[in-house]
């Protein structure tokens, strides 16, 4: 299993700002297998894709805004060529959209955007937080309604098991209403005490064993570990929820 842990590069943002590829070179030698996109921080696509190869770390996906996905959409599908992957998440809905018409809206570009590649073989998706749980449309949640199929189409979730816990479900229950729908999957954890803070996989409140096994019988390709706050180095963050997931996949028995 540890050839599908991914490091989420939201995570080591500042870090990324001033050395890019010093730091996917940190990942490797860490252990990590693949990192998946966010942003490119002025560097240039050609030059990430170099170091990629050098590397030999895979790409989980790309998060990309909707913006992007609607006017630069060439250029998207050009940088996931170069990394050579086929999924790119819509990462963030601006506050001015979370509300029923802001999903409504969402969703149709989306789904517009998918229809344009899915031909091609790429795959759309979408990240949510817990904002997405807050909002009811059609007698369901936004995210639920975001998710579901119409026009014989639909939009992979990337379910984050941080803020899924955040909105007040339960990862596992509810990642099980995708059965092999989830390529990727986000792994975060939420400290014990009030604070429901941000914290190293297994360190916190979050049972990831059990996810772990039914993205193993589902089809998730990646495990993309993201700490979005660190009390500390977020290299040092990222060392350690690598460390404790490869100690619970050698206790997963698929």
């Amino acid at each position: 299993m540890q050839h599908k842990f991914a490091a989420q590069l939201y995570t080591l943002r500042n870090e990324i700002s001033k050395d890019f590829p010093a730091v996917l070179r940190e990942l490797k030698k860490m252990g990590y297998a693949a990192v998946q996109i966010d942003g490119l921080y002025e560097y240039p696509a050609e030059e990430i894709a170099e170091v990629l190869k050098e590397t030999g770390l895979k790409t989980a996906g790309m998060h990309i805004s909707l913006d992007r996905m609607n006017n630069e959409l060439e250029t998207v599908l050009k940088e996931a060529d170069l990394f050579g992957t086929s999924d790119f998440f819509c990462h963030y809905l601006e506050k001015e959209m979370q509300h029923v018409e802001g999903y409504v809206k969402a969703k149709h570009d989306l789904l517009k955007v998918a229809k344009q590649v899915v031909p091609k073989a790429y795959r759309v998706g979408y990240h949510h937080h817990d904002f997405e749980f807050q909002t009811q449309i059609d007698g369901k949640v936004a995210l639920d309604f975001i998710l579901e199929e119409e026009d014989g189409m639909y939009l992979y979730p990337e379910v984050d098991t941080y803020w899924v816990k955040m909105a007040g479900y339960d990862p596992l229950s509810y990642m099980k209403k995708f059965p092999n729908r989830i390529p990727i999957l986000h792994l975060k954890d939420m400290t014990n005490d009030e604070r429901k803070y941000f914290a190293e996989v297994g360190t916190g409140s979050i049972d990831f064993e059990p996810i772990l096994l039914w993205g193993e019988q589902n089809g998730v390709e990646f495990y993309a570990v993201e700490q979005d706050y660190c009390s500390g180095n977020p290299l040092d963050s990222l060392e350690m929820s690598l460390t404790n997931l490869i100690k619970m996949s050698e206790k997963v028995k698929v």
